[in-house]
């Protein structure tokens, strides 16, 4: 079982993959914890993706590729994940080709997002009022395209991310087992 989780930043990817991982027994992946980690070291990669994750701005494509390809090729991975944050883009979706079963948009409006997100606390540094809007900005202008890849294909299921975590959990996990 290999999952995509998509939505904008505050529509609870995490918590959802989190509890999909649990239920479903796949390991649960996002490319911005990755992201975040290796922002941390004090490599020239570190340093830049620290910036580049400070900003609002996407990780280019080349780079979120070689990056997350290499994890998903770790043999945790083998038998499924669920993945979020990846692909952003068409050209990453491409790359990913068929090895994506399905794509859950967990869809939210941009006002419940930013009121999501402004109360939670949080120590990161991405998380500026206007890389928040920078992100969401991007993922409607970018990310959009993903969702018409995957929608054209017959992967996407669009759950409504504006309910409780219990009721997306459970229209996400009635939506995956439909489709097993």
């Amino acid at each position: 079982m290999k999952i995509v989780l998509v939505g904008i930043q505050g529509a609870g990817k995490s918590t959802q993959g989190n509890m999909m991982s649990e239920k479903f027994g796949v390991p649960y992946l996002s490319s911005g914890h990755i992201f975040r980690q290796m922002s941390k070291s004090k490599t020239r990669l570190g340093r830049w993706l620290k910036e580049t994750l400070n900003s609002g701005a996407l990780v280019p494509d080349a780079t979120a590729v070689e990056i997350v390809m290499e994890y998903l090729h770790r043999p945790e991975y083998s038998k499924g994940y669920i993945m979020d944050g990846f692909p952003r883009t068409e050209a990453q979706a491409e790359v990913l080709g068929d090895e994506v079963d399905m794509v859950v948009l967990i869809d939210v409006s941009d006002k419940e997002a930013l009121w999501r997100i402004s109360g939670r606390v949080s120590d990161r540094e991405d998380e500026t009022l206007q890389a928040l809007r920078k992100r969401i900005e991007l993922f409607h202008e970018v990310t959009s395209d993903v969702l018409k890849y995957y929608e054209k294909v017959g992967k996407l299921i669009k759950i409504d991310g504006e309910q409780t975590v219990e009721e997306v959990f459970a229209d996400i996990t009635k939506a995956i087992e439909a489709r097993q």
